[in-house]
């Protein structure tokens, strides 16, 4: 296999204090689950692979056996802290509360 034929793609590992990521090169018709173990970033942060697997492809939630190309930008999916919803909730709550007070 010539290295043209090679896809360029990244993973990434988003902590809140820093995004570690790695470069890979992989042949055509890797799984997106081939690109995370090639990677390292599970071996390197035990806690991404004490939990079930789960990753975007440029934020956008794809299946495991997702087929990569070139360019694509693998990202190791953490559980959300709080619900979205609720967090939203409680921002709306704080802002009408900080203009009650203003008034």
């Amino acid at each position: 296999m010539e290295k043209s034929e090679l896809l360029h793609i990244r993973v990434v590992y988003a902590l809140p204090d820093r995004q570690p990521s790695v470069d890979l090169q992989v042949p055509p018709g890797t799984s997106l689950t081939e690109a995370v173990n090639r990677s390292g970033l599970l071996q390197k942060f035990p806690e991404a692979a004490a939990r079930p697997l789960e990753c975007a492809i440029f934020g956008r939630a794809v299946p495991l056996t997702y087929e990569l190309r070139d360019g694509d930008r693998i990202e190791i999916l953490r559980p959300l802290l709080i619900d979205p919803k609720q967090s939203r909730r409680e921002a709306a709550a704080r802002s009408r509360a900080e203009s009650q007070r203003r008034k």
